[in-house]
Formats: structure tokens, C-alpha cells, sequence
């Protein structure tokens, strides 16, 4: 093998990876913000884990964190910058 095609396999390589990152970041971040969501505005919900466990200020808190994290997740995989 040529020092050019094993560039070119590199490249194509990191291009695959990339796009393989990219997408498992667009799922985790989704997957992210919903559950941020769902702790955010879980007090609207009528479901038995508001009973046994009812919200408070760390479950809005934890939920605002999540949509960030998740937002971020989203934002790299957008981006790609995983070799650079």
C-alpha cells in the first residue's frame, strides 16, 4: 500500500466514525431532552411516581441540566468536530 492510499483509507475511515458519533449524539440528545422535559413538567403529570415521590426544586433543577447537556449533545453532533 501507497502512503496516499493509506491517507485516503484514514479519511474515509474517520469520515464513517464521524458520522457514526454524529448520529449516536443526535439520539442521545433527544433522548436526553425528553427526559429533561419530562422531570421539568413531571408535577403536570398524573402518574404514581408523583404520589410515592413528589416533585421538587432538584427534579427542575436536574431536568434544566439535562436539556443543556442534551442541547450540547445535539450542538456536537451538528458540528463533528471529533477529529480536530
Amino acid at each position: 500500500m501507497s502512503i496516499k492510499s493509506n491517507e485516503e483509507y484514514e479519511q474515509q475511515r474517520n469520515k464513517q466514525v464521524s458520522k457514526m458519533r454524529s448520529m449516536f449524539d443526535y439520539v442521545m440528545g433527544t433522548l436526553i431532552i425528553f427526559i429533561g422535559l419530562f422531570l421539568l413538567f413531571r408535577f403536570m403529570l398524573d402518574i404514581r411516581l408523583n404520589k410515592l415521590y413528589p416533585p421538587d426544586i432538584f427534579d427542575k433543577i436536574y431536568g434544566i441540566l439535562a436539556i443543556l447537556y442534551g442541547s450540547w449533545r445535539l450542538y456536537r453532533g451538528y458540528k463533528k468536530n471529533y477529529f480536530k
